[in-house]
Order: C-alpha cells, then structure tokens, then sequence
C-alpha cells in the first residue's frame, strides 16, 4: 500500500465530490500493477492526448480508500498542495520507489569528458530526479531521504510554467545509494523500464553496488 500510495501522489487523482479515484499514465504496465495490488478489476481505458500520445487509465468509486489517502496526506488537485504524507519509517522505500516510478526517472549515460588532455577520457553518470509542483513535498522528501540515507540531493524550481515545476534531484554516488536502497527486494512492485535501467548499471558495476550496500545498512 505504501507504493500504492507513492503512484497515486504522483499519477493519481482525488475526484472531488465523488469519492472516486483515477489514476493515469502511460505506461499500462503500471496501472495494470496499480489495480492489481489493490485487487480491483476494472477496466483500463486507453485514451489519446491532445499531442497524440496513449495513455491509461482507470478510474472507481471507494469512499473508505478515498478518506484513508486523505488522512495520510493526499488531497485533490494535489500535484499543487501535496505536502508530507504520513508513512511509517519501514515502509519509506516503498512510498519513496512508487513516488519514483510515477513522477520520476532514472538517466544513465557515457559522455566523453571535455578535456583537450586526453581524446579517450570517458565518464558515466547515473541520476535520479523525482518531479513535484508543490515545493513543500519536495523538501520533505529531499529531508526523508537525507534522514534515512544520509544523501543530500538539491532542488530546482523551472519558473518558466504557469505552474511553476520542481525538481529533486541527486548525484552519482547519491543515486547508487537511494537505488541500491529502493530495489534491494528482487520482488518488489516497480516498473520495469525504470529497474532495468539500474539493474544494467548495477550488473555492470558490482563492487560499486557492494560498497554502497554496506554503507546503507551498517
């Protein structure tokens, strides 16, 4: 439930006045795992957007999951208002790995350094940004993190929208930590594009892995 909680925060909405609940995105992987953990059965809708993507989405009625969300943080219209939701400490990575596969990503690229000293001089960087317009939720967020995992991260505020758009977002050996911390458990729910995206970082790098492992849970 706590991941259940980390996609609705990001791509799920709080229908007001009709105790409904619609969660969308455009992966149907997602809301396909999205009603399964809350063993549901409806009907996935796929819809196009006005830019000519696919998206899904489901959408029911249930007025006892709809106050429970409220109470733990959750609001209508809450990509605007979301603040700290109310998640015991065992259940963080979970909340925080739903919160990433909604609204956030994981980059993973070689770029060749800008240096006239050396034409063979390579570096890989790994990132992971999570993507909020509410600034509140993302400095409890950037402070959960802080206390659970010792990471630091940094925010920044893209003023251009009519709504302005934050971002968290963390650096190399801070991202091996956080996804080391988020993917220990092999069966957990997640969207698969994005655990690919660290499983072949991680293949690749074992001893970096083993390090960061060790530091989280010393």
């Amino acid at each position: 439930m706590a991941y259940v909680v980390g996609l609705t925060a990001t791509d799920g909405c709080l229908l007001t006045g009709r105790r409904a609940i619609n969660f969308k995105s455009a992966d149907k992987d997602l809301v396909l795992t999205y009603i399964d953990l809350l063993g549901r059965t409806n009907k996935i809708v796929e819809q196009r957007t006005r830019a000519g993507r696919i998206v899904y989405h489901v959408q029911f009625s249930d007025s006892r999951l709809y106050r429970w969300f409220e109470s733990i943080g959750l609001t209508p219209r809450k990509s605007l208002t979301l603040g700290a939701l109310l998640v015991p400490p065992e259940f963080l990575a979970s909340l925080v790995r739903g919160l990433l596969d909604g609204d956030g990503s994981i980059s993973n690229a070689v770029w060749k350094a800008d240096t006239s000293r050396r034409s063979d001089y390579y570096y890989e960087w790994l990132r992971v940004r999570f993507a909020s317009a509410s600034r509140p939720h993302l400095d409890w967020l950037k402070q959960q993190l802080s206390g659970a995992l010792g990471v630091r991260g940094w925010i920044w505020i893209d003023n251009s929208r009519t709504h302005p758009m934050g971002c968290l977002s963390y650096g190399k050996t801070d991202s091996i930590a956080l996804l080391s911390w988020l993917y220990a458990d092999p069966d957990a729910p997640s969207l698969r594009r994005k655990r690919a995206i660290w499983d072949d970082y991680a293949r690749r790098h074992p001893n970096w892995i083993v390090q960061e492992a060790a530091s989280i849970y010393a």
